[in-house]
This record gives structure tokens, sequence and C-alpha cells, in this order.
């Protein structure tokens, strides 16, 4: 099984394709330099097959790898940060 994670910014969230099949996606709400993310979603087919982590986990890497930061109002985005504090240097509190 091979995982694809890539921004889609017209629909404003990153997807994660598997097999290249659409498996999922976390949604944002660009603010300035910003990006709140506000749900996550994998679809049924693929639940509980670590494909809601590794979305998570390649869309912290390209935000990290682009000098972006984030505000984690998705209930599933912040719990992976807080298994995952290697991560926590991308949080900005929301103000």
């Amino acid at each position: 099984m091979s995982f694809l994670v890539e921004e889609n910014p017209a629909k404003h969230r990153f997807e994660i394709l598997v097999d290249d099949a659409l498996a999922g996606f976390t949604a944002y709400v660009p603010r300035g330099e910003l990006l709140v993310f506000t749900h996550t979603e994998v679809d049924d087919r693929f639940q509980n097959m670590g494909v809601g982590s590794a979305l998570i986990r390649g869309t912290l890497d390209q935000i990290r790898e682009r000098g972006g930061r984030l505000v984690a109002k998705c209930p599933f985005v912040a719990a992976f940060i807080d298994r995952h504090p290697e991560y926590a240097d991308l949080v900005v509190a929301e103000s």
C-alpha cells in the first residue's frame, strides 16, 4: 500500500491518496501565513489502516519544509501533535 499526501490549494486541504485512490483529507482555512486546520476525514474503506496518521504526518512535514505554522482546531490534528511533540513547534496558539 502506497501513501501520497498532496496539498489541494483550490479546496484548502491536504489529501492522501492510497494506491492512487483518494482516501482522506484534512481541511484548513488560510489566515495570512497560518493554516487553521478545522476538519479531518478518512473514507470508511481506509479506517484503522494508519491512513489518518500518515495524512497528518505528511501534511505537517510539508508545512515544516516550507517554514509554515498552523493552528490545530481539528481535534484529530491536535491529538496527533500531542502524541508527536516533535511537531509542537509548528503550532501557534489561537489568539
